[in-house]
C-alpha cells in the first residue's frame, strides 16, 4: 500500500525468516541481519526465501544496530520488534486469538518467554484493549519468564538503578544484553502487578523434553522456557485448582534442533534381520 519495496529487520531467526517469507510472496526485498551464531535451520529458511541475509560478528543486539544504521543512512524500512510501533499492534492479535478460543473469555494466568519484551508487551496491550473494550473484566497475571542468563528485564522490576549484562543462554532467541522495549515491558508489569520469573538453561531444557514426551509439542528452549516456569509455579503450589492457564509458545523445536541434542541418543544402525529376530516389546 505504501509502495515499500525493501524492508529490513535484525532477527535471532524467526522473525527474519517470517518478514524473508512475507516479502517473498509479494515481491518485496528482505534484508535480515542476524547473530552469526544463529541456528542454521532459521538462516536455511531465510535463505530459501531469497532474502538477503547479513551475519553480524556480534550479538542479536550488534545486529539490532546494524538494521537501525543502515535505515538512518539509507531510508530503508525498518521492521524490528521495539523499532517499529506496528511489531506491538501485531503481535497484540495473539491475546485477541487467545480469548476467541477461550469461549470469549480470558485465562486466569499466562506465561510468556521475554528476551527484549516486545511478545510480552503485545499479550499485555491485547488484553489492555479487551479490558478498555469492556470485554474482558480484569487483566490476566501475566507471567514473563526469562533465562537466568538473560533476565535483564526481570532484574530490573523492582529498582530505579537499572543495569544491564550480557546474555549467555541455549535460549537464542531470548537472549538479549538489552531490550529494546524495556521500558514498555517494565511499565506493562508494573501497572498490571505481573511477575518475573528466571530459570535455568538445564530447566529450559528439561521442561522442553517434558513438554514434548508427555504433551507432543516440540517447541524450542526460547519457546520452553515458558512452560519451565509454568512448573516452577505449579511445584511451588501457586497455582490454583481450576485456573485456566495459558503457556505461550513461540518457536517450533525444528528451528533449534542443536541445542536438544544433549537430551538425545540416536541409536547405532542395526542389521534388519537380526534385529527382527532379536526384537521384544
Amino acid at each position: 500500500e505504501k509502495g515499500i519495496d525493501t524492508i529490513v529487520a535484525a532477527s535471532t531467526g524467526n522473525a527474519g525468516s517470517s518478514l524473508a517469507g512475507v516479502c517473498a510472496s509479494q515481491g518485496q526485498k528482505a534484508i535480515i541481519c542476524v547473530p552469526a551464531a544463529a541456528p542454521k535451520a532459521k538462516l536455511t529458511q531465510i535463505l530459501m526465501y531469497g532474502a538477503q541475509i547479513i551475519p553480524v560478528d556480534g550479538t542479536y543486539d550488534d545486529a539490532f544496530d546494524l538494521s537501525v544504521a543502515l535505515t538512518e543512512k539509507h531510508g530503508i524500512f525498518n521492521r524490528n520488534t521495539a523499532y517499529n510501533p506496528f511489531t506491538i499492534e501485531g503481535k497484540k492479535t495473539v491475546s485477541f486469538e487467545i480469548f476467541r478460543q477461550m469461549n470469549f473469555s480470558a485465562p486466569d494466568r499466562i506465561f510468556v518467554s521475554s528476551g527484549d519484551g516486545v511478545i510480552l508487551s503485545g499479550v499485555y496491550k491485547g488484553f489492555e484493549d479487551l479490558l478498555q473494550l469492556g470485554l474482558i473484566s480484569k487483566m490476566p497475571h501475566i507471567i514473563s519468564v526469562q533465562a537466568e542468563g538473560s533476565n535483564n528485564i526481570i532484574r530490573n522490576m523492582f529498582t530505579d538503578a537499572y543495569s544491564f549484562v550480557p546474555s549467555k543462554t541455549v535460549a537464542d532467541s531470548i537472549s538479549v544484553d538489552l531490550p529494546r522495549n524495556f521500558y514498555m515491558a517494565l511499565d506493562f508489569l508494573t501497572r498490571y502487578n505481573g511477575e518475573g520469573i528466571a530459570v535455568s538453561d538445564d530447566e529450559i531444557l528439561s521442561a522442553g523434553k517434558e513438554l514434548t514426551v508427555g504433551n507432543g509439542v516440540f517447541a524450542e528452549p526460547a519457546a520452553t522456557a515458558a512452560y519451565a516456569g509454568f512448573l516452577n509455579q505449579k511445584a511451588e503450589g501457586k497455582i490454583a485448582k481450576g485456573e485456566k492457564v495459558v503457556v505461550l509458545l513461540t518457536g517450533s523445536g525444528l528451528k533449534d534442533i542443536n541445542a536438544v541434542q544433549p537430551l538425545i541418543e540416536i541409536p547405532e544402525p542395526v542389521k534388519a534381520e537380526q534385529f527382527l529376530k532379536d526384537f521384544e516389546l
